[in-house]
């Protein structure tokens, strides 16, 4: 935690995380990979800073409270087209195909992966056409094998499947950086990171450190394939439980758009997901609670939750049901 990022042990680290994540990912050289600082929240303004112009003008699909946000910030920059929303529904779908209205002079179009809040995740990637796809993959990214050559750049905070809270990874085109205006101010702006090595000013080099070890993790595991194996039994224990429960337990999100990262679920009253809440906790399944503005509770399940806590969870379920 002490070390200069200008050391030479640091410089191994993080390319030694970068050359990693390449392999796991399968980025090519005509990406450029950085571990910025801010989180996916900058992001939601570097991203439209960066790649609007010349044409200052985007689509964005809107499936949640994060999607909003990197709205708000893009409308600072230029025009936004919201090709879709689920916010009619309190976002529990995740918008087909067929009913995004894309701009034929969009920059770019950005989409929300996966929804914490909500459980629902994209099963595949808009398809576009040849607009540069952006996507926010914060809390699903790793979780599963994607195709990077289908984005011109992807952005995701470490918090969720990575390493702890502190940096954000972004993998961009690197024909894209042309764009970035040449007045933008200096930290802003991502050929500045591109050209120092995401080492501009010190990074988060612990965050980074953690990172790096998760990676090999993977590595070591088999791969995202074999990590998306596990995410998916994980995922189908815990829905079955709910499906099975007699409608005692309903899931809240469409089940063609269910989340693998996130399992949303409502119980017959709000008293019985109090009590429910408060037993789980007693029993040290901690951070059950639905956010508040959807209730009910939701288990995050990502890669480094054991198949093991989702049996206990399970079980505790099934007991929780016997008994009320």
């Amino acid at each position: 935690m002490e070390m200069s990022h200008r050391s030479k042990s640091f410089d191994d680290i993080i390319k030694s995380a970068e050359k990693d994540l390449r392999q796991l990912l399968n980025v090519g050289d005509d990406y450029a990979v950085l571990f910025l600082q801010g989180g996916a929240t900058l992001q939601f303004s570097m991203v439209p800073l960066n790649l609007m112009p010349p044409n200052n003008k985007a689509d964005y699909i809107n499936t949640g409270a994060w999607s909003k946000k990197a709205i708000k910030e893009a409308k600072r920059v230029g025009e936004v087209n919201v090709a879709a929303s689920s916010e009619e529904s309190n976002f529990n779908f995740i918008p087909k195909q067929g009913e995004l209205n894309l701009s034929a002079d969009a920059s770019y179009v950005h989409f929300t992966s996966n929804n914490t809040i909500f459980g629902t995740e994209f099963k595949a990637e808009p398809e576009v056409g040849n607009v540069p796809l952006v996507c926010d993959a914060s809390s699903d990214i790793l979780s599963k094998p994607i195709d990077v050559k289908k984005y011109g750049l992807i952005y995701a905070g470490a918090q969720k499947n990575m390493g702890p809270a502190g940096a954000a990874l972004v993998i961009v085109k690197k024909s894209l950086l042309e764009r970035s205006p040449g007045e933008l101010h200096t930290y802003l702006n991502y050929n500045t990171h591109v050209e120092k090595d995401s080492m501009y000013n010190t990074p988060p080099t612990f965050t980074i450190y953690i990172m790096g070890l998760v990676y090999k993790w993977l590595l070591n595991k088999g791969g995202l394939e074999e990590m998306y194996k596990i995410n998916q039994a994980k995922a189908e224990m815990l829905y079955d439980a709910i499906d099975n429960s007699d409608g005692f337990y309903k899931g809240s999100a469409a089940v063609e758009d269910r989340s693998l990262m996130n399992v949303t679920f409502n119980l017959q009253t709000e008293e019985l997901e109090k009590k429910m809440i408060a037993e789980a906790t007693e029993k040290g399944f901690s951070g059950l609670k639905g956010h508040r503005s959807v209730g009910g509770l939701r288990a995050s399940i990502y890669n480094a939750f054991p198949t093991k806590g989702v049996e206990d969870l399970v079980q505790f379920m099934s007991d929780f049901k016997a008994k009320n």
